[in-house]
């Protein structure tokens, strides 16, 4: 098919990505830049600890910079739309919450089988070069789904789509073929505010503007350190991510629950026990956790992050669990353990 009609080309991308099992597909203009924005957020210190985003911001702040020979991007999203309310286990204090992407198989995998299978297509049918990324590589994702169309960024600046709702993994392909961009999606937020106003801990400082370091997904996932006291009892129960902005937003009124069977929960991750959660050592956590998106803060992050919510708990009944991490090897977990004890029964703290 090599010097087939650019438009041909563009709409069998299309059909093919539908047909390995994307749910959208746009195409945006390789020339995006978005290093002002970029700049002031890394200035500011908003991105946390995350000093990945500081030494890669030049390649990350636009296409090109990543790879100069780029000249179009195929953006893939993949839905993982629950069925029923994300937020339910928020109300049960003694039950951990597991963000709804976190509570299956790593998306990474499905999603890079796909791309490399699309990516393979590409090249045997139209030539041309490709690098495929999904979320681990200095690529602005966002901002590169609304210049295709997929959806728009909302106020909580994660990308919405009138059909999918906020429930998309995000995914790209860089090309070297010269594909027509498809119109970027309008905003369709107007004036609601539901995703600022439902923030926990009050991350969104300003619209599409979120300080990570107030924010629980930062917190518990990418955040390495202690937390910060002051934050904790804002937390509740939420021990990896936080999906109370994406849930408040009323567009996934639209959203059909997701048809892969990989995002579909696992039952123990929909409400587990934070007293079992609490069990875990650095081997059963790796088996528990094996092929999942929550392996990789490993056992200290994550009994950190069970500790905050045992002592968010408000149950004398869950103070053990917290005491038998008071001499924990790790400094954080220790601390946080020790936090944990006093906020459960303030005499009774070591």
């Amino acid at each position: 098919m090599a010097g087939a009609d650019p438009a041909t080309v563009k709409e069998a991308i299309r059909a093919k990505a539908l047909e390995l099992g994307f749910d959208a597909v746009g195409f945006a203009p390789a020339n995006g830049e978005w290093s002002a924005g970029l700049e002031a957020f890394v200035a500011d210190g908003r991105h946390g600890t995350m000093a990945w985003m500081e030494e890669r911001r030049e390649q990350r702040a636009a296409p090109k910079g990543l790879w100069p020979d780029v000249r179009s991007v195929v953006v893939l999203g993949t839905s993982y739309a629950p069925a029923g309310d994300p937020l339910a286990t928020l109300s049960h204090p003694t039950r951990g919450h597991v963000s709804v992407y976190a509570r299956n198989k790593d998306y990474h995998d499905l999603m890079k089988r796909r791309l490399k299978a699309l990516g393979r297509w590409m090249v045997e049918s139209f030539g041309g070069a490709l690098k495929v990324f999904v979320d681990t590589a200095p690529v602005m994702e966002k901002p590169l789904a609304a210049q295709s169309g997929i959806g728009w960024q909302g106020r909580h600046s994660n990308v919405v789509s009138r059909r999918f709702g906020s429930w998309l993994f995000l995914s790209e392909i860089y090309t070297t073929l010269e594909i027509e961009a498809d119109p970027p999606e309008p905003d369709h937020c107007g004036k609601c505010t539901r995703c600022r106003d439902a923030c926990p801990t009050g991350a969104i400082v300003a619209d599409g503007q979120v300080d990570a370091r107030r924010c629980v997904s930062y917190l518990t996932i990418e955040h390495k350190g202690a937390i910060p006291e002051d934050l904790r009892p804002l937390m509740g129960n939420r021990v990896y991510g936080c999906d109370d902005c994406m849930a408040a937003c009323p567009w996934n009124k639209f959203a059909p629950p997701t048809r892969e069977a990989d995002f579909l929960p696992r039952m123990e991750l929909v409400a587990p026990r934070l007293s079992d959660l609490a069990e875990l050592d650095d081997s059963s956590f790796r088996e528990v956790f094996s092929g999942s998106a929550i392996k990789r803060v490993g056992r200290d992050r994550w009994l950190r992050n069970v500790l905050v919510a045992i002592g968010n708990s408000d149950d004398i009944r869950l103070i053990d669990s917290a005491r038998a991490h008071v001499d924990d090897p790790n400094e954080t977990v220790r601390e946080t353990a020790r936090w944990a004890v006093n906020r459960l029964a303030p005499h009774n703290g070591r």
